[in-house]
Parts: structure tokens; sequence; C-alpha cells
């Protein structure tokens, strides 16, 4: 296991510049590291976005200072390593510098007997691929098949890439620009059953679509799903 800390000494090889992964244009002196990407670099990442999203949405005080203080240790981890002034980085990752760049949405289309499966959304009612945003650290066909498990209790493998959709180019808008990423999965166990964010599964027909959760999953989306379940062979759609 690779220390936290490991002794400031420590020369590694095969360097890469540690501002391919924190923008601190302004910085002298970046030290760099070894690639593959260092495990404390993935660690500070994950730590520094748990921190970002409790602040966000946490409302109880006690929650805060909890968020408060990961925050503070993901500076620690990131100025350990680069040398550089803690102020510095923490101006530098909370800011997020640089251009600004879509969130990413990931949904897992599967299927039964030719019928797609959609979960109802508790907030407004309407059915969507099950889905959301992806987590830092994810990768996308595996934060699909998490999706279909947490919001329709099936376990899933991913198959392939259905398309890469600009939600920016239908309606309805919204203040965030969003790509989506919709993987054809393959459901392999479970049973389907809601969480605390979806109140419905079920599978449906091409002709038998429930009301829809536009904003996360429109008729256009889902029709690209059903073509590529008839052909196996359909290139993966982009916008």
């Amino acid at each position: 296991m690779e220390a936290l800390f490991p002794p400031a000494n420590v020369k590694p090889t095969n360097l890469i510049n540690l501002s391919n992964f924190i923008n601190l244009p302004n910085l002298p002196n970046l030290m760099n590291f070894p690639n593959p990407k260092p495990t404390w670099l993935d660690w500070a990442r994950k730590i520094q976005a748990i921190s970002q999203i409790g602040l966000t949405y946490a409302e109880i005080p006690y929650n805060r200072e909890r968020y408060e203080q990961l925050a503070a240790l993901a500076v620690e981890i990131f100025a350990h390593y680069t040398g550089e002034d803690s102020v510095a980085v923490a101006k530098a990752i909370t800011t997020q510098p640089g251009y600004v760049t879509p969130k990413v949405d990931v949904r897992g289309a599967c299927f039964r007997e030719g019928k797609v499966l959609l979960v109802r959304e508790r907030d407004d009612g309407g059915w969507c691929l099950p889905g959301g945003w992806a987590d830092v650290g994810d990768v996308p066909s595996e934060a699909a098949t998490r999706e279909v498990h947490e919001e329709a209790g099936y376990e899933a493998i991913s198959r392939k890439l259905i398309g890469v959709f600009d939600a920016n180019r239908s309606e309805p808008l919204v203040a965030c620009h969003a790509y989506k990423l919709v993987f054809l999965c393959e459901i392999t166990g479970g049973n389907g059953h809601p969480n605390h964010e979806t109140d419905g599964v079920a599978f449906f027909g091409p002709h038998e679509l429930p009301t829809l959760s536009e904003a996360r999953t429109d008729a256009r989306m889902l029709a690209k799903c059903f073509a590529h379940l008839a052909d196996a062979q359909r290139e993966t759609w982009f916008d």
C-alpha cells in the first residue's frame, strides 16, 4: 500500500507534470510524478469531490464541519505532494480554474423480451433510463451499471456504447450543460425494485412508452436504444 506521505526526498521516474491534474499555471517549480497516475492523486481528488458535494447539499452545521475537514485534508495532500503553498492549492482546487466543461450523465439501457427497463423518478413522476451524474474516479461503463443496480435493483454488464448525446440540443434545457453517455447493458441478475430516488421499475415496448422525465431521457434517446437492440452491428451515435 502506498504511504500517504512518503519521504520528501523520493525522486519518482517516468515523470509527468502535475499541472496535468490541477491547474496552478502561475506557480513555478511544480514537482513531477510518475505515470500511471499516483494513488494519492486519486484519493485527493475523490476526497475533494466528496467534500465539495457535501458542502453543496449539507444543511446541518455538524455535517458541514465534517465536509470542511475533508476539504482541508484534500488540500493538505495536494500541498504535501506538490510542495506548493496550501492557500494557493486550496484556491486552485476549490475554484476549479480553467475552462468550464459540461457535466457527464451516464445511463444504462437494459432490455428484456424486446422491452426497455425504465425507472420512475420521485421528483417529477416521469420515467427514464436508470442513470445519473458520474462520480469522480468512475469508469463510465461501470458507473452506468452501478446506476442500474442502485435505481432499478438489477445487476448488469455494459456491452456497448449506444451514443453520446448533447443534453443542450434537446428540450427541456437546464441550467448546466451536460453530455449523456448511454450504454447498452445486459441484465445478469437481481430483482427489480426502486430506491430512495425512484418509485417504479418496469419494462416498456417502443409503442407503449410512459410519460418521460425528459431532462433525463427523451424519446430520441430511447429510439436509438431500440435501434441498437435490433441491430447489434449498429455504430455508436454521437451529437
